[in-house]
């Protein structure tokens, strides 16, 4: 089983952002409304004359596309506490510590923002949505972090896509980062890395009749994701075809700080939670799974869940009514095809089926669990075991158990450190600076 891993903000990359003495003073004003003579009149007009360290202020609806090579020490987006729209698209290439702000993108003919081979690059306070393509497209080994609060709402492709060995992380300190009601999924990692602190809502995506694997967060091909509820929880809503879904050696982690926020919500997605197959891991540190047609948790094909409510400093994890009366293979948790689960101190209650149900050589560790109003606490096949802490002997088994104790060796034991309380200090520290550009222009 893999171990919990919060992942930071690189307290390095604040210092980035300090800008040469001399590239302070460039400052160039863009006004798309054509209304100031004495401004350039689009973006792309500006750009020639943007070296490192300019400023560029927008204002009013630019209707451009807008490509960004080469760019090093670049601010650009609208006065702070302010908007600007951009109808086109953004995107940002083979640069570095590229800061953007306030910008409402939408793209009627693909992808709103797409990043490739660029580092540093920051949305503070960005909306794309409506677009054909993606809201937010990062790729060929790029790191984009969505600070503040962000939208990518209604897009016709994914809110937001990351693969190729790139990495999106969200600091939503400032309010909600809306990934909903886009075509195909809220999230899509592929080879890619993805992270949150808190505060990310994904609601309604791939509603459509045709849902094939189209889910709120898709992840394959070794696809990482860490879901932290800091600055408030992460809820995963109402997305039809299914919460989370893991394939191809994927691995997604949900944790909790619960003195700060509480848990990751995960509800009434249609048939599944979440799932997880072929060599994929779930770590469930902090999270409330609830009312779900099919299991709130379903592990195939060699496949592995670890869920705690017992490692110091983490938050609680409930998994509480799901699956459908009636139907065989409802369970809170399923567990199928050489996969495992190891459960320390859950909650699994008021759930259609038995809390775990293990199919083909499959195997559930459980013990310090809470079990209430479900129909039976594990059901095994002939070929699956069990681990736990429940009374049981081979010829009278516990209350609720239709399983074979593979040995009398007990549980393996857990400890894990406390988790370290994320760092937001160099995202914030560029938040602040942006704004005191941003003012000294005025």
């Amino acid at each position: 089983m893999k171990r919990i891993r919060i992942l930071a903000v690189t307290a390095g990359l604040a210092a980035l952002f300090v800008f040469p003495m001399a590239a302070r003073a460039q400052f160039l004003f863009v006004d798309c409304s054509g209304t100031n003579p004495f401004a350039y009149p689009t973006i792309n007009s500006a750009l020639p004359n943007a070296g490192p360290g300019a400023f560029i202020a927008v204002t009013g609806t630019c209707n451009e596309s807008v490509f960004l090579y080469g760019s090093n020490n670049l601010m650009l987006g609208a006065f702070f506490g302010q908007t600007a729209t951009l109808n086109g698209n953004l995107s940002i290439n083979n640069s570095q510590l590229v800061f953007v702000y306030g910008l409402n993108v939408t793209n009627p003919y693909g992808d709103g923002i797409d990043v490739n081979s660029s580092r540093s690059v920051v949305l503070d306070a960005c909306n794309s949505s409506g677009n054909a393509g993606n809201g937010l497209a990062a790729g060929q080994s790029s790191d984009v972090s969505v600070i503040n609060f962000g939208t990518f709402n209604n897009n016709g492709g994914y809110g937001i896509r990351t693969d190729n060995n790139s990495y999106v992380s969200i600091g939503s300190w400032g309010g909600i980062t809306d990934i909903s009601n886009n075509k195909t999924a809220a999230l899509w990692i592929g080879q890619g890395s993805f992270s949150t602190i808190g505060n990310t809502h994904m609601a309604n995506n791939a509603f459509t009749t045709n849902p094939g694997l189209r889910v709120a967060v898709d992840m394959r091909g070794g696809g990482k994701a860490q879901m932290g509820a800091f600055f408030g929880p992460n809820v995963i809503e109402n997305n039809p075809n299914g919460g989370v879904s893991l394939q191809e050696n994927a691995e997604i982690s949900f944790w909790s700080l619960p003195q700060f926020s509480g848990p990751n919500i995960i509800r009434s997605n249609g048939p599944f939670g979440i799932e997880a197959g072929f060599g994929s891991q779930v770590t469930l540190a902090g999270a409330l799974i609830t009312g779900h047609t099919g299991p709130a948790v379903d592990i195939y094909a060699h496949s592995q869940l670890y869920g705690t409510s017992q490692l110091e400093g983490l938050g609680t994890t409930q998994i509480l009514n799901n699956g459908t009366t009636g139907d065989p293979l409802s369970a809170a948790i399923r567990v199928d095809g050489n996969s495992e689960a190891l459960l320390r101190g859950v909650n699994i209650s008021q759930n259609n089926g038995p809390a775990v149900l293990a199919l083909v050589n499959s195997s559930a560790d459980f013990s310090g669990m809470a079990f209430n109003g479900n129909t039976g606490v594990i059901a095994c096949d002939s070929t699956s075991t069990m681990v736990s802490d429940v009374a049981i002997s081979a010829r009278t088994p516990a209350s609720g158990v239709s399983c074979t104790t593979a040995h009398s060796l007990g549980n393996r034991l857990i400890s894990g450190p406390a988790p370290a309380v994320p760092d937001s200090t160099p995202w914030k520290a560029m938040h602040s600076r942006y704004q005191q550009r941003s003012s000294a222009q005025k």
